[in-house]
């Protein structure tokens, strides 16, 4: 019976180990795009085959396109632009913000540039964590947690982001709920929110951007 209780225990142990993306067995594991085998993740093509471009990726120094409502963009690096990412910047305009959102998949780590950043912890506190970053500075976003980001400075700012996942996952939140396809029930959305239902629908027939 002990060696029962025992061995239940390290197998929920080994359970908990592998609750992150896994660790890697090689040097390095090159995601092959055409690759018919489905796993959690993408399938390694043959490491003879790995050429540098697998490991690199430009155009982070040149200034994306910031003319959206929102005023700011994102460029994004992981596992679909940069194979080599397999198991393993933000721009704004002055006044330009990352609407609230949360990471499902990984933890965000953001530097650079004057911004106001924040994050909610979970129910029942909901506490605000706030803090106005300048140059050099370093924040972290813990995975889950709504988070966000506006440009409080007087020029134009970038953020660059490190993330724990190859492929964190992203859920814009007013994108999510009122622009759901097909949409959420107004009643349902007017109950939640206490708010009245021509309000809802009128931000359900808006046009809902994801700059992640």
């Amino acid at each position: 019976m002990k060696l029962i209780i025992v061995f239940v225990a390290l197998s929920m142990i080994a359970s908990l180990g592998l609750a992150s993306d896994p660790s890697p067995l090689q040097d390095f594991c090159v995601a092959d795009d055409y690759s018919k085998v489905f796993v959690n993740g993408k399938v390694c093509k043959d490491p003879m085959l790995a050429t540098a471009n697998d490991f690199f990726y430009d155009g982070l120094d040149k200034p994306d396109n910031t003319s959206t409502p929102l005023g700011s963009v994102v460029t994004s690096v992981n596992v679909m632009q940069m194979p080599r990412l397999n198991t393993l910047g933000i721009d704004f305009v002055p006044g330009g913000k990352n609407p609230p959102h949360t990471h499902p998949l990984g933890t965000e780590i953001l530097t650079e540039g004057t911004l106001y950043v924040d994050f909610v912890t979970s129910n029942p506190e909901n506490l605000l964590i706030s803090k106005t970053l300048n140059k050099g500075d370093v924040f972290v976003f813990p995975q889950g947690l709504i988070h966000f980001q506006q440009n409080v400075g007087y020029g134009n700012s970038v953020a660059i982001v490190g993330l724990s996942s190859q492929n964190l996952g992203v859920i814009t939140i007013a994108t999510a709920v009122f622009g759901a396809d097909p949409p959420i029930s107004d009643v349902v959305l007017a109950k939640a929110f206490q708010i009245d239902k021509k309000l809802v629908d009128k931000l359900q027939a808006s046009f809902w951007m994801d700059t992640n």
